[in-house]
């Protein structure tokens, strides 16, 4: 079944969206995954609307894959600074990984990786090991940063280490652009105060 966006859709999921800056709280989220790729249609309307959300990012994260046994997706946020979802696990508690999409990010203390993307920079910065692993990676890239955070209360954090580069995907805008338009058969762009941007 193909999921089309409307000209309703992308507004009002905006407004409503926007409206809530600053409200951390569920109840002003979106409960469908942001999925990289639905059937054959492109990406899912969560992810449009973290393109929108963040309007200089040449990248959007989404989930690409399947998420693993004991793992679920729990919610999108998304304002007009920052676009965000969340992951529960079973072992790791809820909101265990927060993948978080910005213009910019603070990247003091962490240190340069090679990078498994291409045009991104990655760096990692451990806070904690024991008893709870905390941490974040980051990928830097043209307007705009992700943010990878993991709060990790389970045995095995190498196990969801892995899941963020196993699920977490990313569609460039370029992408994005071109699917609002054939979606909307020209009437919509993705960025509307950009033009044809």
């Amino acid at each position: 079944m193909r999921r089309s966006i409307s000209g309703a859709l992308l507004s009002g999921l905006a407004a409503a969206a926007l409206t809530g800056c600053g409200d951390d709280s569920p109840n002003s989220a979106i409960d469908s995954p942001p999925l990289c790729s639905v059937g054959d249609s492109g990406a899912g309307n969560g992810v449009i609307l973290m393109a929108q959300s963040v309007p200089t990012a040449a990248w959007v994260p989404c989930i690409r894959t399947a998420i693993p046994l004991g793992w679920q997706f729990n919610y999108l946020e998304a304002t007009d600074v920052v676009a965000r979802f969340f992951l529960n696990s079973d072992r790791d508690g809820n909101n265990a990984v927060e993948v978080r999409l910005t213009p910019s990010c603070d990247t003091a203390g962490a240190t340069p990786i090679a990078s498994d993307r291409e045009g991104m920079v990655r760096l990692e910065r451990v806070t904690r090991m024991s008893p709870t692993y905390v941490g974040t990676r980051y990928y830097l890239f043209d307007g705009g940063c992700l943010t990878i955070d993991f709060r990790l209360a389970g045995d095995t954090p190498g196990e969801a280490l892995a899941l963020a580069s196993q699920v977490v995907g990313v569609v460039s805008r370029t992408d994005l652009q071109a699917q609002v338009r054939q979606e909307s058969g020209g009437r919509l762009n993705l960025d509307p105060a950009g033009g044809d941007g």
